[in-house]
C-alpha cells in the first residue's frame, strides 16, 4: 500500500507541474484565472498546454459581454457542441466561467491558403457580483488583444455602458493599429462583431441600430463622462471598416431549458441565423499576426504572457503598460545595436568626431526602433527611454575616450620628455640633431595625441619643449667651445705625429689660437658666440657631426674614443 501511495503521489506531482501529457482535449480548459483577490489575472499552465502543442498559425475567437448573457451557450452553438460536452453553462446568479477558458480541440480552417488552428475562447462576464471594474477591464483588454475575432454579445440593446467598455479597444486601435500601411504592424486588430440578441429591431437593421448607438449625444452641460463616451463613439465610427453587426433572435422562450433542446425544438429563424453567424465569423477570421508574423502555439502563449504582464502592471490596465512591455525587447535590441556600432569606433577620437559617430549610431538605432516599435502616442515614452539609455551608454564611451586619450597623450609626453633628456647629453653636441629630435617629438605628438586630453597635454608639451630647448641652447655653445679646443689640440697631434701632414697641424693651431686669444681679448667665451667666424665654425661642425645620412654621435666607439683622446690631450 505504501508503494502505491508513493507512486500516486509522484503522478499527482507530475500532473500538477504539467509534465504529464493531457490525453483528452475534447473539453474546455482554463487558460487565465483570477487571483485570490479577483482583481488581477494569472495564467493556468494546464490550459496553455492545449495551445502550445499547435504548430500551425493560430486564430482566436473570443466572446465577451455581460454575465448571464448566454456567451457559453453561444460558443457551444458555434462549435456544434451540447452543453454536457462543451463550455459549462450556468443558470444560477453566480457566473459559471471564471477568467478565460479555451476549447481544447481547435477548429482547423484553410485561410488564404494557410492551414489555421482556430481556438474558441469563453470569457468571464462583466458586472457580476463580487468583482471590481478593474478586473472586468483586464478580462476585456486581454480578450481584445489576443483574439482575431471579438464577438461582443449584447442582450436586447446597446447601452452607454457597453460603449464605454470599448474604450480600451479604441485606445488599442489608435495606439497599435494606426501604423503606416506597408510596414509591419504591432499586431492585427480583432474584427469586432456586435452581436445583438433580440427578436424585434423595430423596423431597423442591426447595422442601423449600431450606427444610431454610435451617434454623438448632445452635451450642453459639458458632462465629462458624456464627453468621454462621445470620443469613444467617434473613434468607433472611424473604425467602422473593422467592425460588423449581426442580430440573433432568442432560440426559445424557455431559456433555462435550452441545453436540453435539439435543433428541431429551437426557433427555425434562430437556427438559420446561427448558421449565417458561423459563416460570418469564419469569413472574418484571420491568423493572429504579431509584427508581420503568424503565431504558432508556443509563440501565442509567449504573446499572452507579455500581454498579461502588461495588464497586471499598476492599479489599472493601460495601453501604456502594454506598449512598454512589448517595446522592452525592441528597446534592448536597439540599445545593443548602438553599443555594437560604438564598439567599432577606435578610441581615442577628437570630441567632434566622437560626437559624429554617436549621432550616426543613435540615428541608426532610432530608425530601427521607429520601424519595429509598438504603439504611437505611448511609444513616445519608450522613445524617451531609449534616448536616455543611449545617452547613458554615450557617457561611458566619453569616459573611455577620455581615459584612452589621457593614456596615449601621457605616453607620448613621457616619450618626448625622455627624448629631450637624451638630447641634452649628446656626446657630440649638435643643434641640428636636437632640432630634428625636437621636430619629430612635436609632429608625433600633434599627430598621435588625440581626444579631449590633447589641449591639456599640448600646454604641458609646449612648456617642456621650450624649457628643454632653452637649456640645450644655453649649454650648447659652452660644450661646443670646449669640444673645439680639445679637438684642435687633437688635430695638432694627429697632423704632426700620425698623418705627418703640416697643413692639418697648421689649421689646428690656427683654430686653437683663435679660440684661446679671442676669449682672452674679450674676457668671455659668450662674446665669441656672436662672431661671424664662430657661426662659420658652428656650421662646419654641424655638417661634420650630424646629417640625415651620417650621425657621428650614433657611433659609440668613435665618439667615446674621441672623447677619451681629447681628455688625454687636454690633460697634457
Amino acid at each position: 500500500m505504501s508503494f502505491r501511495c508513493l507512486v500516486f503521489s509522484v503522478l499527482l506531482c507530475l500532473s500538477a507541474s504539467g509534465l504529464l501529457a493531457i490525453e483528452n482535449f475534447h473539453q474546455a480548459f482554463p487558460i487565465v484565472e483570477p487571483d485570490p483577490g479577483h482583481t488581477k489575472l494569472r495564467l493556468s499552465r494546464e490550459g496553455l498546454e492545449t495551445i502550445r502543442r499547435i504548430t500551425n498559425p493560430i486564430a482566436a475567437i473570443a466572446v465577451i459581454g455581460p454575465y448571464r448573457s448566454g456567451k457559453s451557450f453561444l460558443l457551444n452553438q458555434l462549435l456544434s457542441l451540447s452543453c454536457d460536452e462543451g463550455f459549462g453553462v450556468g443558470h444560477m446568479r453566480d457566473t459559471k466561467t471564471k477568467g478565460i477558458w479555451v476549447w481544447g480541440n481547435p477548429v482547423e480552417m484553410e485561410i488564404d491558403g494557410s492551414r489555421t488552428s482556430v481556438f474558441y475562447l469563453d470569457t468571464e462576464g462583466f458586472e457580476s457580483i463580487g468583482k471590481s471594474n478593474v478586473y472586468d477591464d483586464r478580462i476585456f483588454a486581454l480578450a481584445t488583444v489576443m483574439s482575431s475575432v471579438l464577438i461582443y454579445n449584447l442582450p436586447e440593446t446597446i447601452r452607454e455602458a457597453d460603449i464605454s467598455r470599448l474604450s480600451f479597444a479604441v485606445e488599442l486601435a489608435e495606439e497599435f493599429y494606426g501604423r503606416v500601411k506597408g510596414q509591419d504592424v504591432a499586431f492585427e486588430p480583432a474584427k469586432l462583431v456586435w452581436l445583438i440578441q433580440r427578436d424585434f429591431l423595430q423596423g431597423k437593421s442591426v447595422q442601423e441600430m449600431v450606427h444610431d448607438a454610435l451617434q454623438r449625444v448632445p452635451n450642453d452641460k459639458g458632462d465629462k463622462n458624456i464627453d468621454m463616451v462621445n470620443q469613444i463613439r467617434n473613434s468607433l465610427a472611424i473604425m467602422g471598416d473593422n467592425s460588423t453587426a449581426f442580430s440573433l433572435p432568442q432560440p426559445h422562450l424557455l431559456r433555462t431549458k435550452l441545453c436540453d433542446m435539439k435543433d428541431e425544438e429551437l426557433d427555425p429563424i434562430y437556427v438559420k441565423r446561427r448558421e449565417q453567424l458561423k459563416k460570418l465569423v469564419a469569413s472574418v477570421t484571420r491568423p493572429k499576426i504579431v509584427q508581420g508574423k503568424f503565431l504558432n502555439g508556443n509563440e501565442f502563449v509567449a504573446f499572452m504572457e507579455q500581454i498579461l504582464e502588461a495588464l497586471n502592471k499598476g492599479e489599472i490596465p493601460s495601453t501604456g503598460s502594454l506598449v512598454e512591455v512589448f517595446n522592452k525587447g525592441i528597446l534592448e535590441r536597439c540599445l545593443k545595436l548602438y553599443n555594437e556600432r560604438m564598439a567599432k569606433v577606435r578610441l581615442p577620437l577628437p570630441e567632434q568626431s566622437l560626437q559624429d559617430a554617436h549621432e550616426r549610431s543613435k540615428k541608426e538605432a532610432m530608425d530601427v526602433f521607429d520601424v519595429q516599435h509598438f504603439g504611437r502616442q505611448h511609444a513616445k515614452k519608450s522613445v524617451m527611454q531609449l534616448d536616455e539609455e543611449i545617452q547613458e551608454a554615450y557617457k561611458n564611451v566619453i569616459m573611455a575616450n577620455e581615459y584612452q586619450s589621457s593614456k596615449i597623450c601621457e605616453s607620448l609626453y613621457t616619450r618626448c620628455e625622455d627624448k629631450m633628456d637624451q638630447l641634452q647629453v649628446l656626446r657630440l653636441p649638435s643643434m641640428a640633431k636636437f632640432n630634428a629630435g625636437f621636430l619629430q617629438c612635436n609632429q608625433s605628438f600633434a599627430h598621435e595625441c588625440v581626444g579631449p586630453s590633447k589641449a591639456n597635454y599640448e600646454q604641458r608639451m609646449m612648456k617642456m619643449l621650450g624649457k628643454s630647448r632653452s637649456l640645450f641652447i644655453k649649454e650648447y655653445n659652452h660644450r661646443l667651445f670646449n669640444w673645439l679646443v680639445a679637438f684642435s689640440l687633437v688635430m695638432v697631434v694627429v697632423g704632426r705625429f700620425i698623418l705627418k701632414f703640416i697643413m692639418i697641424e697648421m689649421g689646428a693651431w690656427v683654430l686653437f689660437i683663435f679660440l684661446e686669444t679671442y676669449t682672452r681679448m674679450f674676457w668671455s667665451a659668450e662674446s665669441l658666440y656672436y662672431n661671424p667666424v664662430w657661426h662659420f665654425i658652428v656650421s662646419t661642425w654641424e655638417t661634420l657631426v650630424y646629417s640625415p645620412v651620417l650621425d657621428l654621435d650614433r657611433y659609440e666607439i668613435f665618439s667615446h674614443t674621441l672623447k677619451e683622446f681629447c681628455a688625454v690631450v687636454t690633460s697634457i
